[in-house]
């Protein structure tokens, strides 16, 4: 039990805790670019990933059955890259989406005013459980997604929204 005290130890167990937040950072991020279809950028986030994974796996286990710090160190910087990877993707917010919008009464007035906001809309009429509705499709960058949440809200408190990754695309109109 003297390693909890040893200044040492808390100093691997946290290069351990540095070097698995920064590969697992990496590795999610590397995974999201891979589902995107971003060959260069994965591979060289795979590249740097798994490299200093080597580096940490081979601390780990020459040192951590003297250190089982080490080993915490380990699996909290592998949980805690997970999450921080997310949080970045999220933050460069990097793809397309595609956003459906369901309107009982201001299909129109919404198009009309995503449109004008840039927006490419295609209108589709539909029959919903009280009568007549307007479908909405839009497939936007990510990045546009809350600006077009606010827009829709704004104009219909009752529109139904719900959106899906676009991985390919072609022709068609895409704001720029």
């Amino acid at each position: 039990m003297e390693f909890l005290t040893s200044p040492d130890a808390w100093i691997g167990a946290l290069t351990i805790f540095g070097a698995r937040l920064l590969d697992m950072s990496l590795d999610t991020l590397r995974v999201l670019f891979v589902m995107r279809g971003k060959k260069p950028v994965a591979w060289i986030l795979g590249f740097f990933q798994s490299s200093i994974f080597l580096v940490a796996i081979t601390s780990v286990l020459s040192n951590g059955v003297n250190n089982p710090l080490m080993m915490v160190g380990y699996a909290a910087g592998f949980a805690t890259g997970n999450v921080l990877g997310i949080i970045i993707e999220g933050k460069l917010a990097i793809g397309y989406i595609n956003v459906s919008v369901v309107s009982p009464k201001l299909g129109l007035a919404l198009a009309d005013a995503l449109r004008e906001a840039g927006f490419g809309v295609t209108e589709v009429p539909g029959h919903g459980k009280n009568g007549m509705v307007s479908t909405l499709t839009l497939n936007v960058f990510r990045k546009d997604v809350p600006k077009i949440e606010t827009l829709i809200y704004e104009k219909d408190p009752e529109a139904f929204i719900y959106s899906q990754e676009v991985r390919a695309y072609s022709r068609g109109f895409w704001r720029a």
